[in-house]
Order: structure tokens, then C-alpha cells, then sequence
């Protein structure tokens, strides 16, 4: 394109069948609650960042109510990195003492949670920073974990720190900040009934809000474009059965696991619907919800 062009038009009748195609699933949207989860990977490109946010300012302006938790992983690792704190990984998991805390803290609630909210702003929305410790919003407990030792075979209990999983969730703030038009923009760090800050791994935190408010949908957006089958296509729809019998015969195998068992869980909290989508696929919200193929692997009772 030279420097003059315009840009690509699409005509008049090919606009007219794409707003017909979309138009019956915007209306089976509006008014429904939709949490997102924006995963640390998928937010590693401030283009696809900005567009993102311009995709959910215009969910919200077609009547739908999104709602979006943050992670963070890669940032909050580089964070460390700067400050000289080595992290230590104990059964796949960031073991987080009072020094790693902080730092996850500053910058999942601050650094990474203000830039999203002024992306979302610049881009029309009315959005609005949160974590989980706003108005008592999500209350954690400390998480637990077993591993089994390779050479005596005995489980043990893993401590993990400062690593949180909800407990209770107070929806009153989250249903007051939608009801006002505002996007509400979530980091996963919630205080404990001891006082401390706990960090809380981003999916089990949408999970739980998505649970809590019984979501029509949460969006699982990761860097991988859902489930695959043994020939590596992309499997578009799955009840809990398929999914069970999918890990049962190795088709889903590895890091996927975790996320599906993820899925299943929170299907069973009562959420309509949850889907793994590629966040760094262009527009892949609005393709999953306003066409007819959608965009990733969706998980139903």
C-alpha cells in the first residue's frame, strides 16, 4: 500500500451479511455477563493489547457485560528478574514468600492492571481498575498442595507461601461497578482471613468470579487456540463427558490438562459455558461470540 491508499473498503453487501450474521448473537448476549480472563502471554503485544480493549469497549456498548481478570506470569517473573529475587517453582507453581509478594502485588494490581484499564479508556471504554481486596471483593485462603517424592513415593505437603485460592467471593461491588457502565478490570490478589496478600493464579480467580455471578460465559484467553484432536484440528465443542474421555486416551495430554480440569470445574459452579481461545488471534472475542463457528474450544454441561 503506498503512502497515499486508503484503506481495504468492504461493500455495502457484504457488510449488510456480516451484521445479519452477528446481530442475533449480539441480542442473545445483551445483558448477559461475560468474564474474560487475559492471560499473561496473551498480553505480551501492546497492538494486539489495544485492540483487544477495543474489542470488549465495543461488547459493552452492544449491551453485554464483561467483566476481566487479569494474570501476569511473564511480567511479574521480569519484575523479579530486575529486582535480583529468585523465584523458586515447586510442583509447576511460583513458591511466593513476603519479598515475592510484594513485587507480584505492585505489579499485577498496579503496573499491568493501569496500563490494561488505559488502554480499555483510550479506546472509548469507561473502565476501571480493581483486585480482589477492593471492597473485600474476594476473600483467599492459602492453598495447599501435595506432591508425591520420585524416590520414597510419599506425599508431601508442598508450601507454596503467599499462593491463595478464593474462598469467598462478595459480588456487591462487581454488581454495583457494571450496573454503573463501567468495565471492571480485576488482578487476582485478594487478602486472607489472617490479614496477609495472597496471590491467586488467574484462572482459578475468573473461575470463581465467573461462578459467583453465574456467567454466561468465560473466556479463557491463552496462547493456544483451544483442544486439538490426534490430527491436530481444532475440536470446537465439548461436553464434560468427551472432555474426561479425551484426557482418559491421551488426545489431551501435558499443560492442556490443568486447563480443561479448570474448565470443568468451573462448568460445575454453575457458569453457562467456557471457552479456551487464542487471545493473540485478531478479534478472537468477537469471533467467538457473534459468528457462527466461533473461535476456540467450547465446554458445556
Amino acid at each position: 500500500m503506498t503512502q497515499n491508499s486508503a484503506p481495504p473498503t468492504i461493500d455495502a453487501e457484504t457488510q449488510t451479511h456480516l451484521l445479519s450474521q452477528a446481530l442475533p448473537y449480539m441480542q442473545a448476549h445483551t445483558g448477559k455477563t461475560i468474564v474474560i480472563k487475559y492471560g499473561g502471554h496473551a498480553m505480551g503485544d501492546a497492538e494486539l493489547g489495544k485492540a483487544f480493549a477495543r474489542d470488549v469497549a465495543l461488547l459493552r456498548q452492544s449491551g453485554v457485560e464483561p467483566i476481566v481478570v487479569h494474570g501476569g506470569g511473564p511480567q511479574i517473573g521480569a519484575m523479579l528478574d530486575r529486582m535480583g529475587i529468585e523465584s523458586e517453582f515447586k510442583g509447576g507453581m511460583r513458591v511466593t514468600d513476603k519479598a515475592t509478594v510484594e513485587i507480584v502485588e505492585m505489579v499485577l494490581a498496579g503496573l499491568i492492571n493501569k496500563n490494561i484499564v488505559a488502554d480499555f479508556n483510550a479506546e472509548g471504554a469507561r473502565a476501571i481498575g480493581l483486585c480482589g481486596k477492593d471492597g473485600n471483593m474476594v476473600r483467599a485462603k492459602k492453598m495447599h498442595r501435595t506432591q508425591r517424592d520420585p524416590d520414597s513415593k510419599i506425599e508431601e505437603i508442598v508450601d507454596l507461601g503467599f499462593v491463595g485460592e478464593p474462598e469467598k467471593i462478595d459480588t456487591s461491588v462487581l454488581n454495583t461497578v457494571v450496573g454503573s457502565g463501567l468495565i471492571p478490570i480485576i488482578a487476582p490478589v485478594a487478602f486472607g482471613a489472617d490479614g496477609e496478600t495472597y496471590n491467586v493464579n488467574a484462572d482459578t480467580f475468573a473461575g470463581a468470579v465467573a461462578g459467583a455471578l453465574s456467567a454466561n460465559r468465560l473466556l479463557f484467553l491463552t496462547d493456544v487456540p483451544g483442544v486439538l484432536d490426534k490430527q491436530g484440528k481444532l475440536i470446537p465443542r465439548l461436553s464434560i463427558k468427551q472432555a474426561h474421555d479425551l484426557i482418559e486416551d491421551g488426545t489431551i495430554s501435558g499443560g492442556m490438562i490443568p486447563k480443561v480440569e479448570t474448565c470443568i470445574e468451573v462448568l460445575n459452579k454453575g457458569v453457562e459455558a467456557v471457552v479456551i481461545v487464542n487471545g493473540k488471534a485478531p478479534h478472537a472475542v468477537l469471533l467467538e461470540l457473534f459468528t457462527d463457528h466461533g473461535a476456540g474450544t467450547m465446554f458445556v454441561r
